[in-house]
């Protein structure tokens, strides 16, 4: 077996899929990857392809059809299911629903692998309950009862269990389902933490690319056919995942990790100025279905400045101002305007 640096996790020609009579189904070819310690790896794939079966498979949840799961180089059918639970811990995409069970009650049963045969709470699982409930920030929450608290709380309540649990590896199925804006970028931040200052191993399925992206350290990318491993710049470099969409009707753009919808184009504008404004002016006209110019067109945009604090469309007879994008977008995309 190939050992890599901080190596924690290697998949060997890995079979996932279900069991029917005698019949295998078999979701994807055999599978190969690792993951190293400390990292943060998402898993990219479009729906149904297997990515919840792959994590279930990972921590013994369900069998795997062949090939070979190694947690620090020892093969996963030599643990224990105790001995596991105390290298792995999941979180599925279930939501939790239960009565009369409080979020201490709910964080406390990740140190069962860990405690003696009645599973009393000593002390020490005490005070390493306390503490996941602090990093976690719902140490104010630890009374109140699971079936009270939003999705964004009862996600790091779940998040709280499987550090009080103690495991290395935390894997998780889209741990920022159902959640909003605010709320999936909480629970990001948590898992950032986790993994740069505990030195956790977080594997989490997402449907959010620009996410992974931006701050995963490594992406495994499901393809029908194949898993592609590797940092996001090494795999937008690739253009591995011009895969996951329909080439007629999105466009990837490898250079920023961004898509857009294709649509006619209207034809092409020049944008004087530069800074954030540009970036974001530059989206619109780009949205609006014109492309941008490297040579003077007319008309063309002049974006605010310090003397200037309008957009500007500038046409060989005319200057037409605007206090918003919007504003200038509306008056781009009526055909009369290109006529100034």
């Amino acid at each position: 077996m190939k050992m890599h640096s901080k190596e924690i996790l290697s998949l060997e020609s890995l079979k996932i899929g279900y069991v029917s009579g005698k019949n295998e189904n078999a979701l994807l070819p055999p599978l190969t990857a690792f993951a190293n310690s400390g990292e943060l790896i998402a898993v990219i794939g479009r729906n149904g392809i297997g990515k919840s079966t792959l994590l279930r498979t990972l921590t013994g949840l369900q069998p795997a059809l062949g090939g070979e799961i190694f947690y620090n180089a020892r093969n996963i059918r030599e643990y224990t299911r105790m001995e596991l639970a105390q290298k792995v811990g999941y979180i599925s995409t279930e939501i939790v629903k239960v009565s009369n069970m409080r979020v201490y009650d709910l964080v406390a049963l990740g140190r069962f692998p860990h405690t003696n045969w009645i599973g009393k709470i000593e002390l020490n699982d005490h005070e390493i309950i306390l503490d996941a409930l602090k990093k976690t920030s719902m140490e104010g929450f630890r009374k109140k009862f699971v079936s009270e608290l939003s999705d964004g709380e009862r996600q790091r309540s779940m998040i709280a269990r499987i550090l009080a649990q103690d495991t290395s590896i935390m894997i998780m199925d889209e741990p920022t389902a159902f959640l909003d804006v605010a709320g999936k970028y909480e629970i990001l931040h948590l898992m950032h933490l986790l993994s740069r200052n505990s030195g956790k191993t977080i594997i989490f399925s997402t449907h959010d690319l620009q996410m992974a992206i931006n701050q995963s350290d490594k992406i495994w990318l499901i393809l029908g056919n194949k898993l592609i491993e590797g940092a996001p710049e090494d795999l937008m470099i690739a253009g591995a995942f011009d895969h996951l969409f329909d080439s007629s009707i999105v466009l990837f753009n490898s250079e920023d990790g961004t898509f857009s919808f294709k649509s006619d184009t209207k034809g092409t504008i020049y944008i004087d100025g530069e800074g954030d404004k540009r970036y974001w002016t530059e989206k619109a006209v780009n949205r609006a279905g014109f492309t941008v110019s490297k040579e003077r067109t007319f008309p063309y945009i002049t974006l605010p400045s310090n003397s200037n604090l309008c957009w500007q469309l500038s046409g060989h007879s005319i200057i037409q101002e605007f206090s918003s994008i919007y504003e200038l977008i509306l008056s781009l995309s009526n055909d009369l305007i290109r006529s100034i």
